[in-house]
């Protein structure tokens, strides 16, 4: 009895504020709507338009399988990036700092963006990446181009950026936590046995590092996928995501609509991270 009693607290905070919030927007998902007001009736409106004329491939893709492969093509873009930055930096401060102290000096080093907003950490790239910014002025004055370069801001390039940017330490922290209960025995073992750096890394180090590796990867996937402040102000609201779609459909409030598309990319962020999961035992790294 007590230690229900103990997880009770917790039970409840998850009960109102992530199981009640996920069925309202079930249900409003199935709700209709007018110009002015919300029908709370069953209907699968919603969906059904959401969906309209994506079973004729013949005449191309949908508008919203076009935004969905936009969104994950995003996502898989900013997973790779970070993964490997993520693995590379933790492998650094795990394997190549024998101090402690120093370690953990250059782990917290790399927490230090986490000290300020996100949207601030995300707008200090305008005036780097802009016409008139520090890049493009750099790249004039070593004559590498002959003119400022578009391409840099308002494009998928500039959203990228920002995502690893913003994520990169997300990966950084599970993968560093997986390294650091490497057993270094190990490492010894596999380099008497003759295998090379590069064999030890892919037959030792990697497969130890997956939970962390599954975890990052998880943190990454969630947080760019339901993202629309990023790739509005980095994109200039000219790149298309799910998270977008339903933050215009809340400023014109159509609440069942935006509703839908939430359930949809719900499911398939669940259905991402189920597989994920299956790859590892999580509960063993949390």
């Amino acid at each position: 009895m007590a230690p229900l009693l103990q997880a009770a607290p917790l039970a409840l905070v998850l009960l109102l504020f992530f199981v009640f919030p996920l069925l309202a927007t079930a249900v409003v998902s199935l709700w209709n709507y007018t110009e002015y007001s919300l029908v709370p009736d069953i209907t699968q409106r919603n969906y059904v338009e959401m969906f309209e004329g994506c079973s004729n491939l013949s005449d191309g893709l949908c508008a919203t399988f076009r935004t969905y492969i936009s969104t994950l093509r995003l996502c898989l873009m900013v997973w790779a990036i970070t993964t490997l930055l993520g693995f590379t930096i933790s492998y650094f401060l795990a394997f190549h700092i024998r101090s402690e102290s120093v370690r953990m000096a250059l782990f917290l080093l790399c927490t230090a963006p986490f000290f300020t907003s996100n949207v601030i950490r995300m707008i200090s790239w305008l005036p780097l990446l802009g016409r008139e910014g520090v890049v493009n002025q750099a790249l004039v004055a070593t004559g590498l181009v002959d003119q400022p370069q578009d391409w840099l801001l308002f494009s998928e390039f500039s959203v990228v950026v920002a995502f690893v940017h913003l994520y990169t330490l997300f990966v950084t922290v599970p993968v560093f936590n997986s390294m650091m209960r490497i057993d270094r025995r190990l490492m010894e073992a596999a380099q008497d046995a003759g295998a090379s750096p590069w064999q030890t890394l892919w037959h030792v180090v990697i497969p130890l590092t997956k939970p962390g590796l599954v975890i990052g990867s998880i943190f990454v996937i969630v947080l760019v996928m339901g993202d629309f402040v990023t790739i509005g102000v980095m994109g200039g609201q000219q790149i298309a995501s799910i998270g977008k779609v339903i933050q215009v459909q809340m400023s014109y409030l159509q609440f069942p609509a935006a509703a839908a598309q939430a359930v949809v990319l719900l499911g398939l962020v669940l259905m991402v991270i189920a597989v994920m999961t299956r790859l590892i035992d999580i509960r063993r790294e949390l």
